[in-house]
């Protein structure tokens, strides 16, 4: 793919989210599609919510306008649609976490329909890669056969699942959601455009990455704290699984994506790990995530923001810079920095 288009995708996602988020600020208050901040002891004026139904249309404006259309693209495409239409009910009237569950598991899975997967993983201490289709099932249904590759397919549902909760557990936060997605898209774009390191076609990764970093830094502007208007489910789920989706699409580049995305993924980790060993349903929420913590300590979400997007661009340079062996290590420090982080900020329980 040129540089030319590119750009081209880079600019029509953020022009298209930049002014579908100016037209949702203003309908979006007149038809009571608002937040409600006295929930959450917020002394402030409902805005716009869930704003981003702006982000999911400019991405899909975008990509219909300049993709051609094949059987991967649509079930990406389809599976958003399915992913954001369900985001944007549960924002405006609550779903059932376990039917959330449900429908992300089908995403996902309408992805491993389309032919996305990952056939192998690169060997972190050097030798030859974990091969993940040599055991296959062939599954006969009236005409169709379809072969489910067990480990691969079921390592692609985990993946984009685990991406696409985490992000919504990192809105907690107004600005977080979509200043990492532009900091990890950016990080993507510029490892798919690198000449000479890719075995595989680097031309769809390069749109996507393009299209989010678009639609991601356009509604940065409208999300920073203080926000004028809040992304919700509907853009936080949708930026999740795009992320999951591009690192596929690259060529399985897992292991740039978590270190980037290190601090949610690894909050993510922490905070289902501990509801289970409390014995808590690891849907039940709880104001024992990273952010949550640091607003406790007195930081403001301003701060909070940066210092997370600051974060995450460090390792995204890193990941760069390293192969696989490299990489490793430096998720080994990235996690033991956030140990230190969380003795600093859980020696204190939050108010009830």
């Amino acid at each position: 793919m040129s540089l030319m288009l590119c750009f081209v995708l880079f600019s029509t996602a953020f022009a298209l989210t930049f002014a579908l988020a100016f037209l949702v600020s203003r309908w979006f208050p007149k038809w009571g599609f608002v937040d409600r901040p006295e929930r959450y002891g917020h002394k402030r004026s409902p805005i716009p919510y869930p704003g981003g139904t702006a982000l999911v249309l400019g991405f899909l404006f975008t990509a219909l306008s300049f993709l051609s259309l094949n059987t991967l693209l649509g079930s990406v495409l389809l599976a958003v649609v399915l992913l954001a239409v369900t985001c944007f009910w549960d924002d405006r009237r609550g779903l059932s976490p376990y039917l959330r569950l449900a429908i992300q598991i089908v995403a996902a899975i309408l992805l491993v329909l389309g032919g996305l997967g990952v056939s192998s993983i690169t060997n972190p201490f050097g030798g030859a890669p974990f091969v993940l289709d040599a055991w296959q099932i062939p599954i006969t249904l009236n005409h169709l056969t379809f072969t489910f590759t067990v480990f691969a397919d079921l390592l692609t549902v985990v993946w984009v699942v685990t991406m696409v909760n985490a992000f919504n557990w990192i809105d907690g936060v107004p600005g977080m959601a979509s200043g990492l997605s532009s900091v990890a898209s950016f990080v993507l774009l510029a490892l798919s455009l690198r000449p000479g390191f890719h075995s595989t076609d680097q031309t769809l990764a390069v749109a996507f990455s393009a299209m989010l970093l678009g639609v991601s830094l356009a509604f940065l502007y409208w999300d920073f704290p203080k926000p004028k208007m809040l992304m919700g489910d509907t853009g936080s789920m949708v930026l999740g699984f795009l992320l999951a989706v591009t690192a596929l699409i690259s060529g399985g580049k897992i292991a740039t994506t978590v270190l980037v995305l290190g601090f949610p993924l690894l909050d993510f980790a922490w905070v289902i790990g501990r509801r289970l060993v409390k014995g808590q349903s690891p849907f039940r929420g709880d104001l024992w995530h990273f952010h949550h913590r640091l607003q406790k300590a007195g930081y403001s979400d301003r701060t909070i923001v940066v210092f997370f997007s600051l974060i995450s661009a460090l390792f995204g340079s890193v990941a760069l810079l390293l192969h696989t062996e490299g990489k490793l290590l430096a998720l080994v420090l990235l996690l033991v920095f956030m140990i230190l982080l969380a003795l600093l900020l859980y020696s204190k329980k939050p108010a009830s």
